[in-house]
């Protein structure tokens, strides 16, 4: 069997069904991209063509339906991340805000967690400068790297940017069958939880926050769906909170219960 082309008509369908569930704006140009990612899973259930796998996962009613649903959006969302990206963020935790809550008990949110670098990252801080209690949650719409997060399994390379202190005391080096890899600690992935979520709805299951990072997340949505994300988010962070974006992204505009402390920094405004 041939594998079926993806037609314009086609795209526009998967692309509006992607902005529906995940608030996701795909370019003109990313035909090719969806074509490539989904091409796979529409040979593998012997779909004629993509609007036939289209319809199998627009409105999944059978078990099998609402897996491949999910299995859809998570080729269909990008998911970059590694150890310590944009330090910055880390050294501001580390010099102005954790010293003035070392008794106060922080829950710490990654609200985009892809396959958990990031939380991981903010709990060997935790682990060395703050000495209350503290517990970080992950979350992802991808379940596929909600689960990566989970496993704290990662290729040795990765663990290029972790400082030596940190690779000593909270990661350890996979031997025999796991050699060439690492593994968080069970300290560190004892206080770190991950679970699947689509912040383009309320989160109130969870949190609240002290802290809340939502990096590299605003640059994939329109207008609308900045002020929806970011108005869930926010529900979920307590006041004096702090909010941290990244450098290429900005808030300005989209709410107006944050003020800008730090570049790509933000602190709830209290009532």
């Amino acid at each position: 069997m041939n594998s079926p082309e993806l037609d314009w008509k086609e795209f526009l369908a998967f692309r509006q069904w992607l902005y529906d569930e995940a608030g996701i704006q795909l370019a003109d140009v990313k035909q090719a991209l969806v074509a490539g990612r989904l091409r796979k899973r529409v040979c593998a259930l012997s779909m004629r063509s993509y609007r036939q796998y289209f319809d199998y996962i627009r409105h999944p009613k059978t078990n099998e339906q609402k897996l491949e649903h999910q299995t859809a959006l998570d080729l269909l969302t990008t998911n970059e991340t590694y150890f310590l990206r944009e330090k910055s963020h880390f050294d501001f935790l580390q010099q102005h805000v954790l010293p003035a809550w070392q008794q106060r008990s922080l829950h710490c949110w990654s609200a985009a967690s892809s396959s958990g670098e990031e939380a991981y990252t903010l709990a060997m801080l935790l682990a060395g400068k703050h000495s209350g209690e503290w517990k970080i949650t992950g979350t992802d719409l991808s379940s596929k790297v909600v689960s990566q997060a989970q496993r704290a399994v990662y290729p040795l390379q990765r663990a290029n940017q972790i400082p030596q202190h940190w690779l000593q005391a909270y990661c350890l080096k996979g031997v025999d069958e796991y050699e060439g890899t690492f593994k968080m600690a069970p300290d560190i992935r004892s206080k770190v939880t991950f679970k699947q979520a689509n912040l383009q709805h309320s989160q109130r299951g969870i949190g609240p926050f002290d802290i809340i990072f939502l990096r590299n997340v605003m640059i994939y949505f329109d207008e609308p769906s900045k002020k929806r994300v970011l108005a869930n988010v926010l529900e979920r962070l307590k006041p004096d909170g702090y909010l941290i974006v990244s450098h290429t992204e900005s808030l300005n505009g989209l709410n107006d219960r944050i003020r800008l402390l730090h570049p790509s920094i933000y602190q709830l405004i209290t009532v």
